[in-house]
């Protein structure tokens, strides 16, 4: 009995575990890459037939005059792969309000790369098949479009063990990438477009863009207008994915609102005190109102897309029945290797070379043919080849940036730069403590204010084997000026007793009232003012905002663990862990500049 329990809960462990590794990135990837090579198998089985026959399954409805009826193929690929689509969207936006895309020239950078990505596969497929004469010139529209699907499955596999920034590059540059290629297709391609759904599809995305101009924060209207765009997307003729990523790109993101959390505390407190059904959902709906509708429905997407939609996708998509002599009549089509080129070669150059033309001048998926067709087989095998070549391609090139740039992550950088410089740095606690934590702040954001003041837990935890650290990273109108003032008080040696004053005062920060602050404090208002525009206080605001940058912190606040940058949440609770869980590993403060 004691062996079966323990056995029993040794595979508990394993299946947590497994279920925990499907949960990131690169699980869900090698869930792709399994699911790819069972629908290839199948497809080449002695139950292919079978394999054929289920995507062809017409699935549908009736809802009195109005029917939806569509093979089961077409379901996945015009249904479930739209709310794929709508993630990109989400993510894209998000990255666009207060992400890394807030810069214009990151944007323009990816824009500028997705147009390239398009035009040069094209013209090097029109090239090949043109050249040899082929009747499948006008099957250029298979080479324009990204498979986003596949390329965020193969970065997580092959790709460097950072890479949040180059993802969100690739995302941003597919988004333009899949516009143009789905507008190609459905201008060129489709046979007809109908003018009533495509006016209703218009009309959803207006009035998808008149919900986030009234900051509607209930998710529910926005997800019935989406069902419509869709609907009315399906019936115009036109891709559906188009309608999802433009409908993620319409969903606002905003960071975090505190004061909602702020409220949301009190109705807590409400439930706390009186629990109920009623002061439950006040709470549910207070909580809500903090976090922007957008990263709402991402979070709630994001597994399942991953988990389900994006495996099925593989599953409808690359069955392609190799036998009978298809390899050899494809890799003797000029068709299939007009593919190869225009997805691997075209890409490579339209997206690589003209991004870094771009940076160093400072500026800032669809066949079109029949899937069962002759053609549309050897273009479907040029696709898979082109898989394969692209993901080997950029396996070398990592590696090859890794060996001899000693570029191992494509992310923002994780490591403290400079370490901590007691001569430098406000420090509080002792200089030489056991564990070091730093926070970039700004005194004008409102998450710093309540962030910092969590030092009172961790030093009730810690004792003296905890420093706290404080550098500057202002970003917000009067952050500037804030940290100029807590500067001159510094030179006072008054900066702690300035940074826990003026974070109760965050609303009235401007000259005059830092003035004021300062004669509250007793300081010496003179020398006060005097160094506020100093051109010593300026450089060393300024030399924080450098760190800040080779440090990979762009937000605030941003902490970082024993040089280590935390990602995630930065309750007091995590934060406690994560000293907790350096202590009991390597340290990693005192890192080499």
């Amino acid at each position: 009995m004691p062996d079966a329990s323990l056995g029993e809960s040794s595979a508990n462990i394993r299946r947590r575990r497994v279920a925990r590794y499907l949960r990131t990135e690169s699980g869900a990837a090698v869930l792709l890459v399994i699911v790819t090579v069972v629908a290839l198998a199948w497809a080449n089985s002695p139950l292919s037939d079978a394999y054929f026959e289920l995507w062809h399954l017409d699935v549908g409805f009736n809802f009195g005059p109005l029917g939806l009826h569509m093979d089961l193929h077409h379901w996945v690929n015009d249904g479930l792969m739209v709310v794929f689509f709508f993630l990109i969207g989400l993510e894209v936006r998000q990255e666009f309000a207060h992400g890394s895309l807030r810069d214009r020239s990151r944007a323009r950078l990816a824009l500028i790369a997705g147009v390239a990505g398009v035009v040069l596969p094209a013209l090097l497929y029109v090239l090949i098949v043109g050249l040899a004469g082929s009747e499948g010139l006008r099957g250029w529209g298979a080479v324009v479009g990204t498979d986003t699907a596949f390329m965020l499955g193969t970065l997580a596999i092959v790709g460097p063990r950072l890479s949040g920034q180059l993802r969100v590059f690739l995302l941003t540059l597919t988004v333009v990438d899949d516009f143009l290629a789905v507008s190609i297709i459905g201008i060129v391609y489709s046979e007809e477009i109908r003018v009533v759904p495509l006016l209703i599809a218009l009309a959803s995305l207006f009035g998808l863009w008149l919900l986030g101009r009234t900051r509607q924060w209930r998710a529910t209207p926005y997800v019935l207008i989406v069902i419509v765009l869709w609907l009315a997307t399906v019936y115009s003729g036109i891709h559906a994915s188009l309608a999802g990523m433009a409908a993620g790109l319409l969903i606002p993101a905003y960071a975090t609102q505190r004061h909602k959390v702020v409220a949301a505390r009190q109705l807590f407190r409400d439930f706390w005190q009186s629990p109920s059904a009623a002061s439950a959902r006040a709470v549910d709906c207070g909580l809500s109102q903090g976090i922007s509708v957008n990263e709402r429905l991402h979070e709630f997407l994001r597994l399942p897309t991953a988990l389900l939609i994006v495996p099925v996708f593989a599953l409808a998509n690359a069955g392609v029945d190799l036998r009978g002599g298809l390899l050899a009549e494809a890799f003797g089509s000029p068709v299939t290797w007009g593919v190869i080129a225009g997805l691997v070669l075209g890409k490579l150059l339209g997206i690589g070379l003209i991004t870094l033309a771009a940076v160093r001048l400072g500026l800032g998926r669809l066949l079109a043919f029949g899937t069962t067709s002759d053609l549309g087989r050897q273009a479907t095998v040029g696709v898979l080849v082109s898989m394969m070549l692209a993901t080997l391609l950029g396996w070398l090139i990592f590696k090859v940036a890794a060996r001899r740039w000693g570029e191992e992550t494509a992310d923002l950088p994780m490591v403290l730069e400079p370490p901590v410089d007691p001569e430098v740095d406000h420090i509080r606690g002792p200089e030489d403590a056991q564990l070091t934590l730093v926070e970039y702040v700004d005194f004008e954001c409102a998450y710093c204010a309540h962030a910092t003041g969590s030092w009172e837990d961790l030093r009730a935890h810690f004792g003296d084997d905890l420093r706290y650290v404080v550098r500057h990273l202002p970003h917000h109108p009067h952050g500037p000026i804030a940290a100029r003032a807590s500067e001159a008080a510094s030179n006072q040696g008054m900066f702690w007793p300035w940074l826990d004053f003026v974070f109760t005062r965050q609303h009235a920060l401007e000259r005059e009232d830092l003035i004021g602050y300062a004669v509250e404090l007793g300081l010496d208002v003179d020398r006060f003012i005097a160094d506020l525009d100093s051109s010593a206080v300026i450089e060393r605001v300024e030399r924080d905002l450098a760190s800040a940058v080779a440090s990979g912190a762009h937000v605030t606040p941003t902490f970082f663990v024993e040089g280590r940058r935390l990602r995630g949440s930065y309750d007091a609770r995590t934060v406690t862990a994560a000293l907790e869980a350096s202590r009991r590993g390597p340290r990693t403060q005192e890192v080499p500049s």
